[in-house]
């Protein structure tokens, strides 16, 4: 991995997330649109890049393997339906390290004493 690849994809992040920033949201179309040209992305000023039907979505993978760059996917994190970085990191780090115990198991309960019963455990029965 180069040093120069890793610089342009740092571009490429930055104009992204420009570009979903300064788009303008047309409420009755239901879709968001691009308002300046984005070169680097290959987005013309007017392109839809969010929409509800009918729409091929942007996507950042496609945008990378255009500008050549080796290994593109490492840039990207992985889909929210997989879990994301956090839950990764929950799953194959964290739990590495900790014993499991249970926030329950750590919690002793206070054992109150018991009082002396009333009428030698008889109560209030009055015979």
């Amino acid at each position: 991995m180069s040093v120069d690849q890793k610089e342009v994809v740092e571009e490429l992040k930055v104009e992204w997330k420009r570009l979903w920033l300064e788009r303008f949201d047309d409420k009755v179309k239901a879709e968001g649109i691009a308002i300046q040209d984005y070169f680097s992305l290959f987005v013309d000023r007017g392109t839809v890049i969010h929409a509800t039907r009918d729409f091929k979505a942007l996507i950042f993978k496609e945008i990378l393997e255009q500008h050549q760059i080796e290994n593109a996917a490492r840039y990207i994190p992985p889909p929210k339906e997989v879990g994301g970085w956090n839950k990764f990191i929950k799953l194959q780090i964290t739990s590495q390290n900790r014993p499991k115990k249970k926030r329950s198991e750590l919690y002793e309960a206070l054992k109150k004493e018991k009082q002396q019963p009333k009428k030698s455990g008889r109560g209030w029965l009055h015979i």
